[in-house]
C-alpha cells in the first residue's frame, strides 16, 4: 500500500510540474516572456506562486529546465560509449538514434510544441542568452570528459567545440527547413545522410574540404 501511495504521489508531482510548464509556455507564447508574471502562471495553473518556485527555481527555468539536459547529450554519449569506440563515433551514433526516434530535442517531431519553444527562445534576449550559455556549458562538459581521458585539455576543447558545432548545425538545419514549410517526413528523409556527412567531415578533418580551384596563369 505504501509503495502504491508513493507511486501516486510521484505521478501527481509529475502531472503538476507538466501542467505548470505547459501553462507557462503557452502564456509566454501568447503574450511574451517579459509580459507574464510568475503569479499569473500560478493562477492559470491553479497552484500557488510558491508551488511554481518549488518546481522551477527561476522564471527562466520554466522554459529551460525540461530541455536543458539535452545540452549534455554529447558528453553523455562519449562518457558512456563502448570500449574501442571513438568520441566522434559515439556522438554520431547517438545523433543517428535521435533521428531514427524523431526526437524533439533535434527538431524532428510532428508535435510542434518543441519548435514553438525554440521560437520563443530565439525572440527573447534573456532566453537566447541562456541557451547560448547552456550550449557552452555542454561543450565544456564534453571537453572535460575528453580531457580526463586524454590528458590534453587544448585538443579536448578543440574536439568538443567541433563536435558541438556539428550537432548544432544539423539541428539548426532541421529547424530552418521546417520553418520554411518542409514536413517532418521530408526533413527526416535525408537527415541521416546529412548527419553522416557532417560527422564524417569531423572524423576525417578539413584537409580535403573546400579546396579553392587554382586559377590558370595568364599567358
Amino acid at each position: 500500500m505504501a509503495a502504491e501511495a508513493m507511486g501516486l504521489r510521484e505521478r501527481k508531482k509529475i502531472q503538476t510540474e507538466l501542467r505548470i510548464y505547459r501553462t507557462a509556455v503557452e502564456l509566454f507564447l501568447e503574450k511574451s516572456f517579459e509580459a507574464v508574471s510568475v503569479q499569473e502562471i500560478a493562477d492559470a495553473a491553479e497552484v500557488s506562486k510558491m508551488t511554481v518556485f518549488n518546481y522551477f527555481g527561476t522564471k527562466e527555468d520554466l522554459v529551460f529546465r525540461p530541455i536543458e539536459e539535452h545540452f549534455s547529450d554529447a558528453a553523455r554519449a562519449v562518457r558512456d560509449r563502448a570500449p574501442g569506440e571513438s568520441a566522434v563515433a559515439a556522438v554520431r551514433r547517438q545523433f543517428l538514434e535521435l533521428i531514427e526516434n524523431r526526437d524533439p530535442s533535434i527538431g524532428l517531431h510532428v508535435e510542434p510544441f518543441g519548435r514553438r519553444i525554440r521560437h520563443l527562445v530565439m525572440r527573447t534576449p534573456v532566453l537566447r542568452e541562456r541557451a547560448y550559455l547552456s550550449s557552452e556549458k555542454g561543450a565544456r562538459e564534453l571537453a572535460d570528459v575528453l580531457t580526463d581521458e586524454t590528458g590534453d585539455p587544448v585538443l579536448a576543447l578543440i574536439a568538443a567545440a567541433t563536435l558541438t558545432a556539428a550537432r548544432n548545425a544539423l539541428v539548426e538545419d532541421h529547424h530552418r527547413r521546417l520553418d520554411a514549410g518542409e514536413s517532418v517526413d521530408d526533413v527526416t528523409a535525408d537527415a541521416t545522410t546529412r548527419a553522416t556527412q557532417a560527422f564524417d567531415l569531423v572524423e576525417h578533418g578539413l584537409a580535403n574540404y573546400a579546396h579553392k580551384p587554382t586559377t590558370p596563369q595568364a599567358t
